[in-house]
């Protein structure tokens, strides 16, 4: 049996969203009940406008408009959705993500690229610094 997780990592839940907070950034035990305890904090995966509501009641902003100034800022997210390696760190200091918002999108090969390699897994940080970045890949590269 397969865990909410592993089927969004698999593009197995287009629909849905992954929402990753870390226990430093909220530290509200409630989350647990609609997510998975994970090192350092809670995932959840639920629907998309589920997800958009609760990314928005945790963080205060918007998931799209996050993505959207995100986007500008290359970085590396953690496959598993739950770290990161902010761009704007020094090689000696260890920047953490406090939440990370990932979506997928299917494939399309119309539009080319990783686009057409198969369903890219589309993944948007704010490290504890305030640098949002993004990362994504496609699901075949796991």
């Amino acid at each position: 049996m397969s865990t909410p997780r592993e089927e969004f990592l698999a593009g197995d839940r287009p629909d849905d969203v992954a929402l990753f907070l870390s226990e430093s950034y909220v530290s509200d035990d409630r989350l647990a009940r609609f997510g998975t305890d994970v090192d350092g904090g809670v995932l959840i995966v639920v629907d998309g406008e589920r997800g958009r509501s609760a990314f928005h009641a945790a963080t205060g902003t918007g998931a799209m408009e996050f993505a959207q100034s995100a986007m500008s800022l290359e970085g590396e997210i953690a496959d598993d959705l739950t770290g990161g390696d902010c761009p704007e760190a020094p090689d000696d200091d260890d920047h953490v993500p406090q939440f990370v918002f990932a979506f997928t999108e299917e494939q399309n090969e119309d539009v080319g690229g990783i686009y057409a390699d198969g369903d890219v897994i589309h993944t948007y940080a704010q490290c504890r610094c305030g640098t949002a970045y993004s990362d994504r890949w496609n699901v075949s590269q796991q």
